[in-house]
């Protein structure tokens, strides 16, 4: 059967045409004829020798000629010399004469050639794999991976390649199908992920695609790429997700501290890490949180104030740095410290995350990437507690508020409704007392009414405003205190001289108000006043009175009076407690008084001081 039979001749991009036994022409494509430089009509009927250019009919070989009678076919190369190109002519011989195929062998090679090239130069491994499963080609990327040569690899069937990769048994099966199916034009492509062994004896992740390709033999290419990073990337940054859970679900800003260091130390391979976080009063970054093994090897971290090195630098800038080698960069807290490279994260404003190793270059864009996302993570966290304090602040504070009100509300419609009371009594009284007498309890009454007065603007005064505080002696402030009250100076016994820093108005009302309840309650008796200090662990006062409550007396001062109090010791930061002691006296106790000192113990301090 000759290639008259085959239509699709016609169509072919490369010179085809058929002899019969005598050698004439019965069959030429539109190649053919060109590359004979004729017509197909030209053509048809006459003989090669007579149809073809002498320059190429010359270089036709014996065996050219010799082919149908030995029923062999042949294969020779010619030169076209108005192409300027070889040529590569197959001939295949039948009972009806002789099929021949033209090809031209410049364009393939070169096309070989630059398709050699292209492979060569990707980064990914590729083997190109002929219809027998065997290897044609493979690049550099394939055999450094593999840790081997061309040599022993070209020639073989794939089965070397999966067998020196390690590749599972199952998955040698399913890559054979893909081969298949792309060959076959089943599939475009086939895309498989599987664990590979590099030539290090490394175990990795290798993502392998099947693709179709026209290079000489070679019907499919395989193209190997290493995904280990990638995919390690990928579960980082999932992990990375779970942590901004646990992080939302912290509500405490060293909690959550120590979750982003921990995260850091164990997602990201960073175990010298650490947290400052601004101190807003003192304005410095204090450590919060950091690893074990930051913690062995420094026994500690130090505090960062502005203009202490690149830590406040880059916490002021707000944007992350990596430092590759510390040897080389000025301005460091420590110059002799052991870290060679180092990553400063901002947490927004809230402080910095910091990370470091003793090999200089060790951290990348990676890490800074990741690094970046879970500062992000820290600092909306952080976020998250500061509005959730603001608004418990807010709501306590108007929940005070509310009290005071009431508190107030309660005063005004008892304790001075009733002194207003009996200011009215003493005018409409039928009696004969003297009219100085009559004055005298209208003063005191009055006396009375204008410190209910003082005591409701106290209570209604925002609880944390609290002045400027300064050192305030305790006796002397006793002293005023009780000048002011209804209490005789000399009810009032001080157990020791002490100091501390207050409020100093606030600090006298507070006073006042003790001395006030205790009077009173007293309502006239006489009655015994001891101040004296809580012990060392508590810091504070505490103030005791033996003074009962009368059993015919109207209204609630008492409550008025220490509400005021609890009200100035909190806003002070103390602990105000209200309760009896073993004797029955009413104890009131504020501890928690920082400042606090035992004056005898200072000027002894002084005086040991003094004397060395």
């Amino acid at each position: 059967m000759t290639v008259r039979s085959v239509p699709f001749a016609d169509r072919i991009a490369d010179g085809v045409f058929a002899l019969d036994p005598s050698f004439q022409f019965t069959y030429l494509n539109d190649e053919a004829a060109a590359l004979f430089d004729a017509s197909r009509e030209e053509l048809l009927g006459r003989s090669v020798r007579e149809g073809i250019p002498a320059t190429l009919e010359s270089q036709f070989p014996e065996a050219f000629y010799q082919a149908v009678d030995d029923d062999l076919p042949t294969t020779f190369e010619f030169y076209h010399h108005e192409r300027e190109a070889r040529f590569e002519l197959r001939a295949y011989p039948s009972e009806e004469g002789l099929s021949a195929f033209i090809l031209e062998l410049d364009d393939r090679r070169r096309s070989v050639n630059h398709h050699a090239a292209v492979i060569e130069a990707i980064d990914d491994g590729v083997v190109t794999i002929d219809g027998n499963r065997r290897v044609v080609a493979v690049n550099e990327a394939m055999t450094e991976f593999l840790g081997t040569d061309r040599g022993s690899l070209v020639g073989e069937r794939v089965e070397a390649l999966t067998e020196l990769a390690g590749i599972p048994e199952d998955d040698c099966e399913a890559i054979r199908r893909g081969i298949g199916d792309v060959e076959s034009g089943l599939a475009r492509q086939r895309r498989f992920e599987l664990p590979v062994t590099d030539g290090d004896g490394s175990e990795r992740i290798g993502e392998l695609r099947v693709v179709p390709v026209r290079d000489g033999a070679a019907t499919v290419a395989a193209v190997v790429r290493d995904v280990t990073d990638r995919r390690e990337y990928e579960r980082v940054v999932e992990s990375l997700h779970e942590v901004t859970r646990w992080l939302l679900e912290a509500d405490d800003p060293e909690e959550i501290c120590a979750v982003a260091v921990r995260a850091g130390s164990d997602l990201l391979g960073l175990p010298i890490s650490g947290v400052w976080l601004l101190e807003e009063e003192q304005g410095y970054l204090e450590p919060v949180a950091g690893t074990a093994e930051a913690y062995d090897e420094f026994g500690g971290f130090p505090r960062f104030r502005p203009g202490e090195g690149i830590v406040w630098d880059v916490f002021e800038d707000g944007r992350i740095e990596r430092f590759d080698d510390l040897r080389t960069v000025d301005d460091l807290y420590n110059p002799d410290t052991p870290l060679r490279s180092e990553i400063i994260a901002p947490i927004g404003t809230h402080g910095v995350l910091m990370t470091g190793s003793f090999e200089p270059e060790a951290f990348d864009e990676t890490d800074v990437e990741l690094l970046s996302t879970l500062v992000e993570n820290t600092r909306a966290a952080l976020d998250r507690t500061d509005r959730e304090r603001v608004l418990r602040e807010r709501t306590e504070r108007i929940e005070r508020q509310t009290e005071r009100l009431e508190e107030i509300a309660r005063i005004l419609s008892g304790d001075l409704q009733h002194q207003l009371e009996q200011v009215v009594s003493i005018f409409d009284a039928d009696d004969d007392r003297e009219l100085p007498l009559a004055e005298s309890e209208i003063e005191a009454s009055l006396e009375r009414t204008d410190r209910l007065v003082d005591d409701v603007r106290e209570l209604a005064r925002e609880a944390s405003a609290v002045g400027a505080r300064s050192r305030i002696d305790l006796g002397a402030a006793i002293e005023a205190a009780i000048a002011s009250s209804g209490l005789e100076a000399d009810a009032v016994t001080l157990e020791e001289p002490a100091t501390l820093r207050a409020d100093r108005e606030r600090f006298g009302h507070l006073l006042e108000s003790a001395f006030d309840e205790i009077a009173t309650r007293a309502d006239g008796s006489e009655v015994t006043v001891e101040i004296g200090l809580l012990e060392a662990a508590s810091r504070g006062l505490v103030v005791r009175d033996d003074a009962t409550d009368p059993e015919d007396r109207v209204g609630d001062a008492r409550g008025l009076e220490l509400a005021v109090l609890e009200a100035i010791a909190r806003a002070h930061g103390w602990r105000p407690a209200i309760d009896r002691d073993e004797r029955g006296r009413r104890r009131i106790e504020l501890a928690g008084i920082a400042t606090l000192e035992c004056s005898e113990e200072r000027d002894q301090s002084g005086a040991d001081e003094t004397s060395r």
